[in-house]
């Protein structure tokens, strides 16, 4: 490994429990066939310069991800994963060498080599189940991890929704793998956890998660929340086209902050940052990280 360098995790350490302040984490899907933008970063030059911009809007974090995990998506051969984003992580960190940067991937060898280019981050929507020697690279390397709730697969995420509860069954979930990571020896102090809204949730289901998501600050952990531009947004709204969801994404960002979110995933930065700035301004001295 030689991606993962001292002063960026020294930056992420400072980052999540020095800055009182929310986190915003920049979307960028170098796919054909992502949900919200339809393939509008799949060339590499797009989806650096996207980058470079989300950074000079306030960006804290980038995450960079080569699989559509949209409801009914495949996987992508492993290879062309590489290829979509790893370039794109070299030139960031090329000429934005303290650029945060977040893999968005389930396989061990996307991650190494997205570690290697320059990422410090792996971001996992299978909580990291799907590809055991995962587990053994984020240990080895010293990233930082999301760990998310997932529902089954992005194929069938959305066709057989059930819980005995929720959102405790999506709490017990996060808490057993936080356990298992921990046990493994992950230190505590890298794991983020994201309780995966819109993956594996109905309408009701999705409205519930970001009003009580204080609820999960009892994992003592980072939390992420990632409601931009996602369906139940569009229903709220009758908007049934995901790029034109941005103003009305602000209300879940700012909800979700209120109710103890640390970082947010956003395709549209510069308001993410604004309406991110202005709640941390009212509520912040009243949340404890």
């Amino acid at each position: 490994m030689t991606g993962l360098t001292r002063s960026l995790i020294e930056k992420c350490y400072r980052l999540l429990f020095n800055e009182p302040k929310t986190k915003v984490m920049g979307i960028i899907n170098t796919t054909p066939d992502s949900f919200s933008d339809g393939g509008l970063h799949f060339n590499h030059d797009s989806a650096t310069e996207c980058a470079f911009g989300m950074l000079d809007d306030g960006a804290d974090i980038l995450d960079i991800g080569g699989e559509s995990t949209r409801p009914g998506s495949l996987p992508v051969d492993i290879a062309e994963e590489i290829r979509r984003t790893v370039p794109v992580i070299s030139a960031i960190s090329q000429q934005r060498p303290e650029s945060l940067i977040s893999i968005d991937t389930r396989h061990k060898d996307v991650a190494e080599a997205a570690l290697d280019a320059g990422a410090s981050i792996i971001n996992d929507i299978s909580g990291f189940r799907d590809d055991p020697g995962l587990v053994e690279l984020a240990k080895k390397s010293g990233a930082f991890l999301v760990v998310m709730h997932m529902l089954g697969t992005p194929r069938t995420m959305q066709t057989d929704i059930h819980y005995d509860s929720f959102p405790e069954d999506v709490y017990t979930f996060l808490e057993k793998r936080v356990a298992d990571l921990e046990n493994f020896g992950i230190a505590p102090e890298k794991i983020i956890v994201d309780p995966g809204i819109g993956f594996g949730k109905t309408f009701d289901q999705n409205l519930i998660l970001i009003n009580r998501l204080a609820e999960f600050s009892g994992l003592r952990k980072p939390i992420l929340m990632g409601p931009s531009r996602k369906a139940f947004i569009g229903k709220i709204i009758g908007e049934p086209e995901a790029s034109k969801r941005d103003v009305a994404t602000m209300a879940a960002v700012s909800m979700s902050i209120c109710r103890g979110a640390t970082i947010v995933r956003a395709h549209d930065v510069k308001s993410t940052v604004q309406v991110s700035r202005v709640t941390d301004a009212i509520i912040r001295e009243k949340i404890e990280f």
